[in-house]
C-alpha cells in the first residue's frame, strides 16, 4: 500500500457505551434529550433492528471486535479475553494497525484492557481513580462514606459490596470518567487528525453502566414525577424459571434489597439516574463530532456509535442485563459514513454487532480477513437497497439460545454441562411487544415453534446440544 493510498482511506471513529438500550430520542422516546446522537441518526444511518450477540460485557465486546460469534467454549465468560478464546482471529484495531491505520484506545473497548495490546498503536489509556476502578468514581463525600460502611459488612471482599447505585452531584462533567475520556479523546483527535496516517480511534464511555452516576444538570433534565415504572414489570405469564435472573449486580449496591423487589420510589430514582447517564453521553459524544467539525475530519471519517448490549429497567421484575428479552439483546446502532448511505436512512433488516467487523472493512476500502464468521451490512445503508435474507437474528446468553424474527422471538434453555433442556419461551411481538405472555406451550403453537427451532438449529455449530429431540416444556 503506497502511502498516497494510505492518505486516502478514512478515518475512524469508533464510540461503544455500555449497558445502553435503545432509549434515545432518534429510536421514538420522546422524552429522552438526547441531542447529539440524534443529530448523528439524522446525518447518518440508524439501524432499527440491531441485536447484540450476547448480553454481557465481556463476550459482546469480543464478538463484536472479532467478528466471531459466541459459541460454546468461546466468549462463554464475563471476562473473556479474545486472544484466548480465539487466538486464530486478529481483532479489528489489529486488522486496521496491519493496514496503515494508527490505532487508539480511550475507555472501555476490548473487556479486558490487556487483551489484544499488540494491535494498539499506543497504550490503551482508562480513567481509571486511585484504587484501579474505571466505574465507581463517586464526587460527593456522603457517596464515599456509604460506599465505606457497605464495604465493610461481611462477607468483606473486594469488589462485592459497593457503593451507591447512583449519584447526583453538581460537578462538572470532567469530574467522572466519561468526560475525562472525552476530553482524553478530544486531545487525541486534535493531535491525529494532523498527521499522515488515518486513525481508528475507539472511544469506550463506561455510561449507562451502573452505578448512575452523572452531573446534576443532566439529572435536571427529567421530572422524577414524570418517570413511570414500566407496564411489563413481572415475569411473564408462563415463564419457564430459567428465565428468571436474580439481578445481584444491582443488589450489590449500597442501598439497593438484598432480596425481593426494588421499592418503587427508589425504582424510580434509579430509573432517573440511568436517563441522566443517557443525557450525559450523549453530551460527551456531542464533543466529539464538534471536534470532528471543527478539524475538517467531518467528511474524511467513517462514526459508528454502537451499546455492548441493551438493559433492563425493571422489565419483567429485572434490573440486569443478562436475559435474551427484548430490551437486553436490542441495542442502539448509528453509522455515519461519508459516501456511504442516505442520511437519515433507518434500516428495518436485521444486523448483528459481530457483523460490524466486515462492514468497517467494507466502509474503508479493506477486505475481509478469511477468519470472520459473519457478513457486512453496508449494502443496507442505501435507502433502495433490499436485503430480504436477512430476516432473523440470533443470540445467546451462557444457558439459552435465541432466536428474533420479524414477529416473534424464540428462546430455549438448556444446561451447558449436561444438554437437558431447561424450558422454551415463545413472544408474538406483534401483538405482545412487551413480552408479557410465553405461547411456547400453548398446543394451537406447537407447529410454529417446531418450524422456530428448525431455523434456530441451522444456526448453531454441528455438536450442539440442541440437536438433540426437543425439550420438553417446563
Amino acid at each position: 500500500m503506497t502511502a498516497a493510498t494510505n492518505r486516502e482511506r478514512p478515518n475512524v471513529l469508533f464510540i461503544a457505551v455500555d449497558d445502553m438500550r435503545t432509549q434515545l430520542g432518534c429510536y421514538g422516546h420522546a422524552e429522552m434529550v438526547t441531542p447529539h446522537l440524534d443529530a448523528l441518526a439524522d446525518s447518518g444511518v440508524r439501524f432499527d433492528s440491531a441485536y447484540c450477540n450476547l448480553p454481557v460485557c465481556g463476550p459482546s465486546r469480543a464478538a463484536t471486535m472479532t467478528g466471531l460469534r459466541p459459541q460454546l467454549g468461546r466468549f462463554m465468560k464475563r471476562n473473556c479475553l479474545a486472544e484466548v478464546d480465539a487466538p486464530h482471529a486478529v481483532p479489528l484495531h489489529t486488522y486496521f494497525r496491519q493496514h496503515g491505520y494508527h490505532t487508539i484506545s480511550n475507555g472501555k473497548v476490548l473487556d479486558q484492557p490487556d487483551d489484544h495490546l499488540d494491535g494498539w498503536s499506543e497504550p490503551p489509556w482508562r480513567c481509571n481513580d486511585a484504587e484501579g476502578r474505571f466505574f465507581d468514581c463517586y464526587a460527593l463525600p456522603e457517596s464515599l462514606e456509604a460506599e465505606r460502611l457497605h464495604k465493610a459488612v461481611p462477607p468483606v471482599t473486594r469488589g462485592v459490596h459497593r457503593g451507591p447505585a447512583y449519584e447526583c452531584a453538581d460537578v462538572d462533567d470532567d469530574t467522572y470518567s466519561d468526560g475525562r475520556t472525552a476530553t482524553r479523546a478530544v486531545a487525541d483527535l486534535e493531535r491525529l487528525g494532523a498527521g499522515e496516517m488515518p486513525f481508528f480511534m475507539a472511544v469506550g464511555f463506561p455510561r449507562p453502566h451502573l452505578p448512575f452516576i452523572a452531573p446534576k444538570r443532566y439529572w435536571d433534565l427529567y421530572q422524577f414525577d414524570e418517570i413511570g415504572l414500566p407496564d411489563n414489570y413481572a415475569l411473564p405469564a408462563g415463564a419457564p424459571a430459567a428465565a428468571d435472573r436474580d439481578w445481584n449486580e444491582l443488589r450489590l449496591y449500597a442501598g439497593m434489597p438484598t432480596e425481593g423487589p426494588v421499592p418503587d420510589d427508589e425504582a424510580r430514582r434509579v430509573i432517573h439516574g440511568y436517563y441522566a447517564c443517557v443525557s450525559y453521553v450523549d453530551a460527551q459524544v456531542g464533543r466529539l463530532l464538534r471536534t470532528l467539525d471543527e478539524l475538517g475530519l467531518t467528511d474524511r471519517t467513517v462514526v459508528v456509535f454502537w451499546s455492548d448490549h441493551g438493559y433492563n429497567l425493571g422489565e419483567h421484575g429485572m434490573w440486569c442485563k443478562h436475559t435474551t428479552f427484548e430490551t437486553n439483546m436490542r441495542v442502539p446502532l448509528i453509522i455515519r459514513a461519508p459516501g456511504h448511505g442516505d442520511a437519515g436512512w433507518s434500516p428495518s433488516q436485521f444486523v448483528l454487532l459481530s457483523e460490524l467487523y466486515p462492514t468497517l472493512c467494507e466502509l474503508t476500502g479493506l477486505s475481509v480477513p478469511e477468519h470472520v464468521d459473519g457478513r457486512s451490512f453496508a449494502d443496507l445503508m442505501a435507502a433502495d437497497s433490499v436485503a430480504p435474507d436477512r430476516d432473523t437474528a440470533v443470540g445467546r446468553m451462557y444457558q439459552a439460545e435465541t432466536l428474533r424474527t420479524a414477529v416473534e422471538r424464540y428462546t430455549e434453555f438448556f444446561d451447558v454441562s449436561t444438554g437437558e433442556g431447561r424450558g422454551r419461551m415463545l413472544f408474538d411481538l406483534e401483538n405482545d411487544p412487551d413480552e408479557t405472555v410465553n405461547l411456547a406451550e400453548r398446543p394451537e403453537r406447537a407447529e410454529r415453534v417446531d418450524i422456530l427451532r428448525s431455523m434456530l438449529i441451522d444456526e448453531l455449530p454441528a455438536d450442539h446440544p440442541f440437536r438433540s429431540p426437543p425439550v420438553v416444556g417446563q
